[in-house]
């Protein structure tokens, strides 16, 4: 039994050293924001993001730490991380929307179809996890409403277990649509946000025809990064054009 122990001690203890070899927490990272050491509080953040995982808060308190640095880019970056690991966090849409009056650029609205809007409004009302927990459950209601169909004789009974598991069944299914469609969101990876404080698109990659300056805390989209050093993206209002590629970040 001691060598047992012995050895979980020899395996466990450097482990538990690693993990702990910075002696980073959030709680330094919150307390050096309080004291408006704002890059103090971004090293430790990011630090921690590398260590230990992206979570919400770590995110939402690096764009806040950022935006009180004037990072306006790295701000709006680390907002849109945050909200595409919880969509319905309010104060995290507040923060990034003031972030966002600061771009330098009048960013065209994105026109949508109504029904696309919606959708996208209607899916953002949980996160993923919350959704496929629905979906997963109303499958649950929906086998108990079958059996209960199949198996009690009772006419109103048996048309009261068809009707749960019909609804049901359609409960899961747009649950588990909604759950793939914030899934695709969080994962998506053509979104990019601009760090550069001032950026020229290009025609071309390496071309000497410039198309316009984009500023930094501009959300783009990538459509080609097959070229090494330089990446098209498109706009809201669908301008095409290329840029550095160290001019921008995806989110």
């Amino acid at each position: 039994m001691k060598k047992i122990l012995y050895i979980l001690a020899f395996v466990l203890l450097p482990c538990a050293a690693m993990a702990n070899s910075t002696g980073l927490t959030k709680q330094a990272g919150d307390d050096a924001y309080e004291q408006k050491l704002y890059q103090e509080a971004i090293g430790i953040y990011e630090a921690l993001i590398k260590e230990e995982g992206a979570t919400k808060q770590l995110y939402y308190n690096l764009g806040n730490a950022y935006i009180r640095a004037n990072g306006i880019g790295k701000a709006i970056l680390n907002y849109e991380r945050a909200l595409r690991l919880d969509p319905t966090d309010d104060d995290i849409k507040s923060n990034l929307a003031f972030a966002r009056d600061r771009i330098k650029d009048e960013v065209a609205e994105d026109q949508e179809f109504f029904a696309v809007a919606w959708i996208k409004a209607f899916t953002g009302l949980m996160n993923v996890d919350a959704w496929a927990t629905m979906g997963i459950i109303a499958f649950l209601v929906a086998l108990a409403g079958t059996s209960m169909f199949l198996m009690v004789r009772r006419g109103s009974l048996r048309k009261s277990g068809l009707v749960i598991a019909v609804i049901s069944v359609l409960v899961s299914l747009i649950a588990n649509l909604a759950a793939w469609s914030v899934y695709s969101s969080v994962t998506d990876d053509s979104e990019a946000i601009v760090l550069k404080e001032e950026s020229t698109m290009m025609s071309a990659p390496g071309s000497s025809t410039a198309l316009m300056k984009i500023h930094e805390g501009r959300k783009v989209r990538i459509t080609d990064d097959t070229i090494e050093d330089w990446k098209e993206i498109q706009l809201e209002d669908g301008t095409v054009g290329w840029v550095k590629k160290d001019d921008i970040e995806r989110i």
